[in-house]
């Protein structure tokens, strides 16, 4: 199902132009329009779903399977040095786009990109809290 007002469901299926790098039945591969890097590119379903929780498995699965082949060929390309394969889901993880799709980021050696985090430390408590519920 597609969303009518959704921009994304119109870059994905050609409604809106774009520097298209891949397609095929599910998804569309263009380069972003704001990158963060030379390179930088989006691959997005042509149905439309919220998040990842949204997806069914399968989807999912040709989602990454889609992301490792296309880094494989932008590398060759850009002869980067690394690539940041990122997903946000909701507003509260930098989700700013509500139609789910990945970012394919290609990294270089002191380039200036500013993905990461303040690193925490796994408290005790934390851990077997969590074995607990999920184990």
């Amino acid at each position: 199902m597609r969303k009518e007002n959704c921009i994304f469901c119109k870059l994905a299926n050609g409604d809106i132009p774009t520097a298209t790098l891949y397609e095929d039945e599910d998804f569309r591969v263009i380069l972003d329009a704001a990158p963060a890097a030379k390179g930088h590119a989006l691959i997005i379903p042509k149905e439309h779903y919220k998040n990842l929780y949204e997806l069914d498995d399968a989807l999912a699965a040709k989602a990454l399977v889609l992301a490792k082949k296309m880094i494989t060929k932008m590398t060759e390309v850009l002869g980067c040095d690394g690539y940041n394969i990122v997903q946000n889901n909701n507003e509260a993880a930098g989700q700013t786009v509500f139609h789910f799709h990945i970012h394919l980021i290609p990294r270089y050696e002191g380039d200036k990109v500013g993905l990461g985090w303040h690193m925490g430390e796994l408290t005790e408590a934390d851990k077997e809290e969590l074995l607990a519920k999920i184990v």
